[in-house]
């Protein structure tokens, strides 16, 4: 049965009429055109698919829209500004974390979501908060030395 969900959405208020167990990644990517957000593993593991709900760090594709109602969502595409790559964004460039790019969006929002909570974060609670988004390509060492870049830039507050 379809019911009316709104929400947040990347900073805009967002209504739609759903089915209340479709999960968020299908309606972010099917529904609403936002493919920045991956889908991997479909069990929750692997992080591709992570997005922001109210600021905490959570897998879309394990996330029915239902308990998103009234709530704040920001994924990928919510990072950069009028067409400005976010700092994060940069700094996985600038540091070759990229690699093939398909955990990169994950990556990102986990990261995000630890600096918005925490401008100095050590090393180890970089790997903590990063654990659940698995790349193949191996580029944690450079993903962590992104992370305390941005880190150092935003609280010296060069960068948003």
């Amino acid at each position: 049965m379809k019911e009316t969900f709104r929400f947040l959405l990347n900073g805009n208020p967002t209504e739609l009429a759903l089915d209340g167990e479709r999960m968020l990644l299908w309606v972010l990517r099917a529904d609403l055109g936002l493919t920045g957000t991956k889908y991997g593993c479909g069990e929750g593991h692997c992080g591709a698919c992570t997005v922001l709900v109210d600021g905490e760090a959570v897998r879309s594709c394990r996330f029915p829209i239902e308990a998103i109602r009234g709530k704040e969502v920001i994924t990928v595409e919510g990072l950069s500004r009028n067409g400005d790559l976010h700092p994060l964004q940069k700094a996985f460039i600038s540091h070759d974390a990229l690699q093939c790019g398909f955990c990169t969006p994950g990556m990102l929002i986990s990261a995000y979501g630890l600096l918005t909570k925490n401008l100095r974060p050590t090393r180890e609670e970089i790997v903590e908060a990063m654990e659940g988004n698995l790349c193949r390509c191996g580029s944690y060492g450079r993903v962590i030395q992104a992370i305390q870049a941005v880190g150092r830039e935003m609280r010296e507050g060069v960068n948003r």
